[in-house]
């Protein structure tokens, strides 16, 4: 075995949804702040292709760095790498690096409950990880603070018409529309169909929606869609399926999906703080969310929400990378990433 590479890698989801984490092989990128780290790695882009591109990824996969934080407050920061892009801010990926510092011991776990803070692109994270026998049970997120841009807003979408979206910042920028309207009772069999209608709906936002974060122009742009069924209420759970680009199903509930539309829901007056709700993906896992406060980002109201979910570590390997390998930054094929090269 030959290796001018070495990578390690702990397996973790939350909800279904992947989100390995890099522990070590990696040094970290330069940047006074894990905003500019993420500039920093996105723009050599190098290790995302390796991790996330086939053969040693998939679409499906979505990759964490951990990196040491230049804020005495914070335990870490982490650099989340997903199939197209480099959010600033993940829910699922959260809990998942959460779980992963915890039960790996790179940050001291304590019984009945842990608390730390995380450094993501996007700002702070106040994590609080219920744990027991050495088991993270469950983390409780405190996102970063969410907002509505638009409600009801008019977007032409190919091959579908003229619908109504909600464009919410949860730290992604979403846009939110409705299952009932589209004819989708989210269910597993529907998962080809909502993510190609759900990508088309990303698109078309991006494209006739401009939106950009009032404290950061550079996290610009609707880069994730949610279909959701109509709100149950207060205390209720609803399902939604959130489509990723290039064009497949989230498989958790995803938290910064249930920020968004907490954000949106606020905006109408039907949440309040103190207030919760839950999502369902269409595979049925669940994440809880409650509005804690309510803020002001440019001027305009928003609200802190937290998010809490589970996460369950599925391996911990070494990846490697041959010098002689043929895909040394692994390749794409149309079957299972849609469009071309230029979007990852």
């Amino acid at each position: 075995m030959r290796a001018s590479r070495v990578i390690t890698v702990v397996g973790c989801h939350a909800g279904g949804e992947i989100g390995n984490v890099v522990t070590g092989g990696v040094l970290p990128p330069e940047g006074e702040t894990v905003f500019e780290q993420m500039l920093a790695l996105r723009a050599d882009d190098s290790l995302r292709r390796l991790l996330l591109r086939e053969p040693r990824g998939s679409v499906a996969v979505h990759a964490n760095l951990v990196v040491p934080s230049r804020r005495p407050d914070c335990a870490a920061g982490f650099i989340i790498m997903e199939p197209t892009e480099y959010p600033a801010m993940s829910g699922s990926n959260t809990i998942c690096v959460a779980t992963v510092l915890l039960e790996t011991g790179m940050v001291e776990m304590l019984e009945p409950e842990t608390t730390l803070r995380l450094e993501a692109p996007a700002g702070v994270v106040e994590v609080t990880a219920r744990c027991r026998g050495g088991r993270c049970e469950s983390v409780e997120l405190t996102n970063v603070p969410c907002f509505a841009d638009r409600l009801d807003a008019a977007l032409e979408v190919e091959g579908v018409g003229t619908i109504s979206v909600d464009v919410a910042f949860g730290g992604m920028w979403y846009a939110i529309a409705d299952a009932e309207t589209l004819g989708f009772a989210l269910e597993p069999a529907e998962a080809r169909e909502l993510s190609s209608v759900g990508e088309l709906i990303r698109a078309a936002a991006r494209e006739q929606l401009p939106c950009a974060h009032p404290d950061n122009p550079e996290i610009a742009g609707v880069s994730i869609a949610q279909i959701a069924e109509p709100w149950r209420g207060v205390g209720a759970v609803s399902r939604n399926a959130v489509v990723v680009a290039p064009g497949r199903l989230d498989r958790s509930a995803t938290g910064t999906g249930l920020s968004a539309r907490m954000a949106a829901l606020y905006a109408r007056g039907l949440m309040g703080v103190g207030e919760g709700m839950s999502h369902a993906s269409v595979l049925g896992s669940t994440f809880d969310g409650r509005i804690v406060s309510e803020t002001a980002i440019g001027g305009r109201p928003a609200i802190v929400p937290a998010i809490r979910g589970s996460a369950w570590i599925t391996s911990i390997t070494q990846i490697l990378v041959d010098p002689d390998d043929p895909f040394p930054e692994g390749y794409l094929l149309s079957d299972t990433w849609p469009g071309n090269d230029q979007q990852a």
